[in-house]
């Protein structure tokens, strides 16, 4: 998350909206952190909505957590579309994604679905290790676990950033068409995806490491398997159409839901993303569809693949160019202590589409 020149903390929303902390007091925007510093939201900024002020109140050293979260799941985005005609390109304007967030296809799916686990995972990960004051540890899973295994230690609190990620993201969706059907589906799809990753560790316990009984815990997935999981659920997403099944007061819950818009399809899981537009030409630039095209991107010319040439530049061809690198080689370790390297120049040959 690129951060501008304020003086604290920078945190997005699920729509793309900037919200700005800084060190200026007022009497309306006043917030305190667990270490009683005193942080304000911006007011030239967008706001945060009363009910996510007042999670922030009642959850101190949530704020610092919900922003780290968020700049993770906007470097994991980057990374897994590196290759790709969207790269997930990010601006320091008042719209961090641009105007693909007002649009319903796969890419805004996967913005949604990524910072949604974004912040489950950093909040579930700070419980543990203390540095919010309404939660901890998640302490429930204690006692027998298999003959050779009991439950112990700190295991990540997932319940609880499940249930905060759902309160604090979820809050800022208004409505109730098919885009808001479609975002709260896919905030819930990155929720459940840090959720179904988690897995158990277990350190040995006995004499000589002989390993005569484990204790085991729950630790979260690292954010890269999140990425992988729900790229490969970008990947496979459903495209949807709204669904209503009437006015019959016993269905008033799923009154209105998410269909699959051919018949023949299944429905979308709750781990599935979810479209309902096609995504835009992303070869060229357009202001209105808020797509920056593929000029000027590196590519690789021997790559049959997305990241080559010939797809990554749309059939508009491609320049070369030659440029010289320095870089630290051939480095040593001397005892005790420093490190010696040579600086070797190479030249590197780059592709860029036209």
């Amino acid at each position: 998350l690129a951060l501008s020149s304020l003086s604290n903390t920078l945190a997005v929303n699920n729509s793309g909206r900037w919200w700005g902390i800084i060190n200026v007091a007022s009497s309306t925007n006043l917030l305190t952190d667990s270490k009683n510093v005193q942080l304000v939201l911006d007011p030239s900024l967008q706001l945060l909505s009363r009910k996510q002020r007042k999670l922030i109140r009642q959850n101190p050293g949530i704020l610092h957590s919900v922003s780290s979260g968020l700049q993770t799941a906007i470097k994991e985005c980057k990374w897994q579309f590196r290759n790709r005609r969207w790269n997930c390109p990010t601006s320091q304007g008042p719209n961090i994604f641009g105007k693909i967030v007002n649009r319903g296809c796969r890419e805004t799916a996967f913005i949604f679905a990524i910072t949604s686990a974004g912040v489950t995972h950093s909040v579930a990960r700070s419980c543990s290790e203390g540095s919010i004051e309404s939660c901890t540890c998640d302490y429930r899973r204690r006692g027998p676990g298999g003959p050779d295994w009991h439950w112990g230690g700190c295991s990540d609190n997932i319940d609880f950033g499940r249930l905060f990620g759902r309160e604090f993201v979820d809050s800022s969706e208004k409505g109730r068409d098919l885009r808001f059907l479609m975002n709260l589906h896919n905030n819930e799809a990155g929720r459940m995806t840090v959720f179904s990753e988690m897995r158990q560790e277990c350190k040995c316990h006995g004499m000589s490491g002989s390993c005569t009984v484990r204790t085991c815990w729950m630790r979260l997935p690292t954010f890269r398997a999140v990425g992988d999981v729900l790229k490969d659920r970008f990947d496979g997403a459903s495209r949807v159409i709204y669904g209503n099944k009437g006015s019959n007061r016993a269905s008033r819950v799923e009154l209105h839901h998410l269909e699959p818009e051919n018949p023949a399809h299944k429905p979308p899981s709750p781990h599935d993303l979810v479209y309902f537009e096609k995504s835009p030409n992303f070869c060229t630039y357009s202001g209105k569809m808020g797509t920056a095209g593929t000029a000027g991107r590196s590519c690789n010319s021997s790559s049959p693949g997305l990241d080559g040439c010939e797809l990554l530049c749309c059939g508009r061809g491609y320049r070369t160019r030659t440029q010289r690198v320095t870089e630290r080689c051939n480095c040593t370790f001397h005892w005790c202590c420093h490190v010696s390297c040579l600086n070797c120049t190479n030249t590197q040959v780059l592709h860029e589409c036209l």
